[in-house]
């Protein structure tokens, strides 16, 4: 397979939550930072697809400001280094001011370039067949057209919505006729029927200044309020960003532009929106079962098992979903399982931290994991990143004690620098300004209890 790699750009959209995807993708960590296949996350297996046709030392990823820690340390586990990778978004916009926003860094860094955009937290099954389009993509791009993949259907999915395809253009590519909503399963066979409809993937290609200036033409209040605001080398301000329209790009662009075609596309492609897509896209056993975690089965078919943290143990079940996490449980009849999100939304009018975070969160330096929490006590284990440092926390506690599981970690106290080595411990009251430090070349694990 040839590469494309004159000044071409992949940018990863990673803003989404997953909500029907609850309760392992969570607000604080959303699926796209979720390992549910193999030993990558679904962010990292969105950039490893993409070599050998593209440079990835030209992957751009737009997210949250809330995930640039997280989503950098995915960068680094797959040997890439983070530093210019990551452009960050201080609030959700939706898909038109985050493409905008990767268009107007790459002007700026780059000048004009090809930009191919993905979202973070899609699967593929036939790379080859992927790394085909991809190329003829690019080549589409590179004439001024603006390239959505359009995915072939192979079911009256009613999930996502249709790009009817026109007359032919080029490299297989169909003039755009229009973009149709989420249809009902009658709508959908009929699409199915007439061959020319294909699932809208939400994956595109196009040159940053043929997007810029269909921004002008279709959006100019959008790119003025964007442009007024955006600057290559200084974050956005929270309060500038959330002004911007909440708009898709299909909405804001590929339902008005002429420079728009769709590149039909038949490459196993799945968006993982719900337990069930999930499901549908893993191989099964004999019994059609999806199994991960410590599960036993007895006569059960047709069902997602996932277990994070217990032994689950099934009898007599079909077609369902179980999904165990350290502090919640999740079971649904697995064809309804994206109804989850009503669960969230429920969760989060009684504000219920469980919508938002696991016990586990991911910080700056490291990682906290809530362990207990009872009457004043709360028991925490704390895990440092060599090189990362913090400040303890007392939260109105009045004392803290610390003991070192593995590793050593350089304490610093009331003018005193010491050492804490595994199977030591020490104890801290609020009048102490305490640092933690890792000078260590693995990451040093502590158990947390605070007091009082």
């Amino acid at each position: 397979m040839g590469k494309t790699r004159n000044n071409v750009y992949a940018i990863l959209l990673a803003g989404g939550t997953g909500t029907r995807l609850w309760p392992v993708s969570r607000q604080l960590y959303p699926k796209q930072l979720v390992k549910f296949i193999g030993n990558d996350s679904l962010v990292q297996s969105t950039i490893k697809r993409l070599s050998p046709v593209l440079d990835l030392a030209c992957v751009r990823i737009v997210c949250g400001e809330q995930h640039f820690h997280e989503t950098a340390r995915h960068l680094e586990g797959i040997g890439l280094a983070s530093a210019g990778k990551i452009i960050t978004e201080p609030a959700g916009r939706n898909t038109a001011p985050a493409i905008l926003l990767a268009v107007l860094h790459i002007l700026a860094d780059q000048g004009d370039a090809v930009l191919c955009v993905f979202p973070a937290d899609h699967v593929i099954g036939d790379i080859k067949g992927f790394h085909q389009r991809l190329q003829e993509a690019t080549q589409l791009a590179q004439k001024g057209f603006i390239v959505t993949f359009g995915i072939t259907p192979n079911y009256p999915e009613t999930g996502y919505g249709y790009v009817e395809g026109g007359e032919k253009v080029a490299h297989g590519a169909l003039s755009i006729k229009r973009f149709v909503e989420k249809p009902d399963e009658a709508t959908a066979r009929q699409y199915i029927e007439a061959g020319n409809f294909f699932w809208n993937s939400g994956m595109f290609a196009f040159k940053a200044s043929v997007m810029l200036d269909e921004f002008q033409a279709h959006q100019p209040e959008l790119l003025k309020q964007m442009k007024a605001i955006f600057d290559p080398r200084a974050p956005i301000a929270v309060q500038d960003y959330s002004r911007l329209p909440d708009i898709s790009i299909d909405y804001a662009i590929m339902e008005q532009t002429t420079r728009g075609v769709v590149l039909p596309s038949d490459f196993g492609w799945s968006d993982i929106g719900s337990w069930k897509s999930l499901y549908d896209f893993l191989p099964k056993d004999a019994e059609r079962n999806v199994i991960d975690g410590d599960v036993i089965t007895n006569n059960t078919r047709n069902c997602f098992i996932l277990g994070r943290d217990r032994l689950i143990a099934t009898n007599h079940l079909d077609n369902l979903v179980v999904v165990e996490t350290p502090d919640s449980v999740f079971v649904s009849d697995l064809d309804r399982s994206r109804d989850v999100k009503s669960i969230v939304a429920r969760l989060k009018a009684r504000g219920r931290k469980e919508y938002h975070q696991h016990r586990t969160v991911h910080l700056p330096w490291g990682s906290q994991t809530l362990l207990e929490h009872k009457n004043d006590t709360v028991v925490s284990r704390l895990v440092i990143y060599p090189g990362s440092a913090l400040s303890l926390e007392f939260n109105g506690h009045q004392c803290i004690h610390l003991v070192a599981v593995n590793g050593v970690i350089k304490i610093h106290a009331a003018g005193r620098t010491r050492r804490l080595k595994a199977g030591e411990a020490a104890v801290f009251t609020q009048k102490d300004v305490v640092r933690l430090e890792n000078t260590q070349q693995q990451p040093v694990s502590l158990i947390q209890v605070q007091v009082g």
